[in-house]
């Protein structure tokens, strides 16, 4: 799986011209599977994503997590995170898992981070033409990919 998480101060999804799903202070997480993908990969990001201390502290230094800060995650699918442009100029997505293979992962990573969260996880529509609008604070983004787990 590969993830680009913003820390955000407000962050929505607008589907068909209506709001589907809105958070504020929290993390937008753009997530990415390939077929490799496992349970335990699932674990290993979500456990990263929910104590990421990437939020500031008291004394204004990024020390605390979203889960520290009861902050909101919201979560929305995005096969382009494993775009290859190796070769030529239009990416190639043979990495990317097909829905039938990726939907569970992604269902089974929102409800994993809810459950370690403890509260209800916002996302987008799996597939769906999504329109994502975001307020990042600081700017604060992070890439991870559970195949490259520096």
């Amino acid at each position: 799986m590969r993830a680009v998480i913003q820390r955000v101060s407000k962050a929505n999804v607008t589907i068909d011209n209506r709001t589907y799903s809105q958070i504020n202070n929290g993390l937008l997480v753009l997530l990415g599977i390939e077929d490799a993908d496992t349970a335990e990969d699932i674990e290993w990001l979500s456990n990263k994503i929910v104590n990421l201390r990437i939020f500031k502290d008291e004394n204004g230094v990024m020390n605390v997590s979203v889960k520290d800060c009861n902050g909101d995650i919201l979560v929305v699918s995005q096969f382009t995170l494993h775009a290859s442009t190796k070769k030529g100029n239009r990416p190639s997505y043979l990495k990317a898992s097909k829905p039938e293979l990726a939907i569970p992962i992604y269902e089974q990573l929102v409800q994993q981070l809810s459950n370690q969260l403890g509260k209800t996880i916002r996302t987008g529509i799996f597939g769906a033409d999504m329109k994502v609008e975001l307020l990042n604070d600081g700017p604060v983004t992070i890439m991870i990919d559970t195949k490259n787990r520096e």
